[in-house]
């Protein structure tokens, strides 16, 4: 809204020639989301402890998760609300990649509200079937995958890490795959999501990371440069990831140990299916497996640990799964666990930067 509103002024007043530029847009966009979420965070969460909307604890956790029962939860509908105002805000809103993404993100997070308005209802911590939610996850994921292999700027081709030449042409398959990936980051993230601030902090790093390579994507002069996909339009998408992780950091405010508000998984399937609907625009999808290591070990974790206790009739290869509460389990305070997770998150996001060069 600001670049069309504002910047047309700059025939006049030279100064407002900054809206033209995706870095400030991006910066604009990240500072007021972070603003945003800071400042009514306080009276959010005061009106979920009015509605008694609260957390659900699970009876088979860690004994030490009890105390988090009743702590407000779908924080995650203040994050969206950030994110959507402030890309309206700062991006290009004759972009249709803009628009794609912020559907595809709310269209989760509407997945997630309807899953965690169950649970508070039913004071269990069980909502939307399983086979409910899959639908509506392959369904909104199908609408990206359809999008790129239809649009005449993009194609089924894939870009792997570390290789400038090996782009193997998926066809029609491409959209099975985009479902794949869009819908396995919405889970992992969702899965992700059960320790203070867990989540949080390697979304803001994979939007971070991927708010860089969006803007190198648009930047035909750039892509070439560094030999990646070019994406017409992308650029924009970069204004979106800032909103991301200004977002999150301003939730993260609430959120750090001892939690005063949950995401729920109004949050935390959006967020996933955003990093993976972005991962699928800006052609960087397997770049998604590294940036997003700690998700994709978390759902790997729940994976091995389901089908080893089936196939062995009952024993289990982590002490409790998903993978964080193995760490908890073995006595590492939660803190501790969350840091150190965040730490992994960092280095992870530094190798996916790293692969623009190791090629």
């Amino acid at each position: 809204m600001f670049y069309h509103l504002l910047y047309p002024l700059h025939t006049s007043f030279s100064s407002f020639n900054i809206f033209r530029y995706i870095t400030v847009r991006s910066i604009g966009g990240a500072v007021t989301a972070f603003l945003v979420v800071v400042i009514l965070g306080p009276m959010f969460i005061r009106a979920l402890q009015r509605f008694q909307i609260g957390q659900v604890v699970r009876d088979d956790g860690p004994e030490t998760h009890l105390a988090k029962q009743g702590v407000p939860t779908m924080g995650g509908v203040l994050i969206l609300s950030a994110i959507t105002c402030s890309t309206l805000l700062w991006a290009r809103l004759d972009n249709p990649l803009v628009w794609l993404l912020l559907f595809v993100t709310l269209f989760f997070g509407m997945i997630g509200g309807i899953d965690d308005l169950k649970k508070v209802r039913k004071k269990t911590t069980k909502g939307l079937s399983a086979r409910g939610k899959l639908i509506l996850q392959v369904a909104g994921a199908s609408v990206v995958g359809l999008f790129v292999l239809l649009h005449p700027a993009f194609d089924g081709h894939l870009s792997v890490p570390f290789f400038k030449n090996i782009r193997p042409d998926l066809g029609w398959f491409y959209i099975v795959f985009a479902v794949l990936v869009i819908v396995g980051s919405s889970n992992a993230v969702n899965l992700t999501d059960g320790l203070d601030g867990l989540a949080t902090g390697p979304t803001v790093i994979s939007g971070a990371v991927y708010l860089i390579f969006s803007y190198l994507a648009g930047h035909v002069v750039l892509a070439d440069y560094l030999q990646i996909t070019f994406v017409p339009g992308a650029g924009e998408l970069a204004i979106f990831c800032g909103a991301m992780v200004g977002a999150c950091l301003g939730f993260l405010w609430f959120n750090a140990y001892p939690a005063q508000v949950f995401m729920g998984d109004v949050g935390s399937l959006a967020l996933g299916g955003a990093l993976g609907a972005v991962a699928i625009i800006i052609k960087q999808e397997i770049l998604l497996a590294i940036v997003g290591g700690i998700f994709v070990m978390e759902a790997l974790s729940v994976i091995l640990q389901v089908g080893y206790f089936k196939m062995t009739n009952g024993r289990r290869i982590f002490l409790m799964a998903p993978f964080h509460h193995h760490f908890e389990k073995k006595g590492w305070h939660e803190p501790k666990v969350v840091v150190r997770f965040w730490i992994v998150s960092v280095i992870l996001g530094l190798v996916a930067i790293a692969t623009l060069k190791l090629r």
